[in-house]
């Protein structure tokens, strides 16, 4: 059980940086190159890939090498799951 904690807790960090999480939801609409994102969040590509090092240790995305071209997706329909409920729960509330 301590080992899942601890892997929780690193999940938790991983989504509390404002940069990984905007990379994660806009993983949430389709799949996209480290260029592509970068591009999409007016970012360098270095600071792009850092970032998806970051989430892809963690198991929230996943990549795959097209010729010259590795596109990234999400890890699996989990991490859809915990965007959305995070989403759902801060639209509610005392944050309205």
């Amino acid at each position: 059980m301590n080992r899942v904690v601890e892997r929780s807790v690193s999940i938790l960090k991983a989504l509390g940086d404002l940069t990984r999480f905007r990379i994660i939801k806009l993983l949430s609409e389709t799949e996209y190159s480290v260029s592509d994102i970068a591009r999409e969040l007016n970012m360098t590509q270095s600071a792009i890939s850092h970032q998806l090092k970051v989430l892809k240790d963690n198991e929230l995305v996943k990549s795959e090498r097209r010729g010259k071209e590795v596109f990234y997706s999400l890890y699996d329909d989990h991490v859809e799951v915990i965007l959305e409920q995070i989403c759902n729960h801060a639209s509610h509330g005392k944050y309205e």
